[in-house]
């Protein structure tokens, strides 16, 4: 897969999660009920749509900081040893800013 390739495709989960969170903002940003029970239940739904959220922020994060190491002609570098990313690794998650081994130490 070509950097312009892994460009488009991190380009693409960028929108999806664009779309995502922008969901989950405005579900965050809702009218709770008054009836107690439907607040205890609201609370819980807000808990797993905020940890969605989170999650998803870093991904994000993750995406534009691997675009701009594209612009820099620095993507496929491993961010803390400077050895090359191995190919299939960058395939599979081309956002990664580590090679294996310094993602596993």
């Amino acid at each position: 897969m070509s950097h312009h390739d892994k460009r488009t495709r991190l380009l693409k989960r960028l929108r999806e999660l664009g779309v995502r969170l922008d969901g989950i903002e405005d579900a965050l940003g809702t009218e709770h009920s008054k009836d107690w029970e439907d607040q205890a239940i609201e609370r819980e739904g807000e808990e797993v749509l905020e940890r969605l959220g989170a999650n998803g922020q870093s991904e994000v994060a993750r995406i534009q900081a691997a675009l701009g190491r594209m612009s820099r002609g620095e993507y496929g570098l491993c961010v803390k040893c400077g050895e090359e990313i191995n190919p299939a690794r960058l395939d599979a998650v081309p956002e990664t800013p580590l090679c294996a081994a310094c993602a596993a130490g």
